[in-house]
């Protein structure tokens, strides 16, 4: 239970800094600002550790996953979807 109050809390934490970060407005609810930060982490997780399997999947630092964020709003907007 603790644990997914812990993914909560710094996905919510790294979808604000990527919004801050990101040049121009992004509009997301908070859901949708927490689902970035987790997706965020997820997505950066998996290029520091290359995508090996096998291991432990180890948490990226929250620097990349800001970055993994910023990436996924980036992606979003090139795509086409409201963001």
């Amino acid at each position: 239970m603790i644990n997914l109050i812990s993914i909560i809390f710094s996905g919510a934490v790294i979808g604000v800094l990527a919004r801050f970060f990101y040049p121009g407005a992004v509009h997301l609810g908070w859901i949708s600002t927490i689902g970035l930060g987790i997706a965020g982490s997820l997505l950066a997780g998996l290029i520091t550790t290359r995508g090996q399997t096998g291991g432990q999947f180890h948490r990226a630092g929250c620097l990349a996953s800001i970055i993994g964020a910023v990436v996924l709003i980036f992606l979003g907007r090139v795509l086409g979807l409201t963001m």
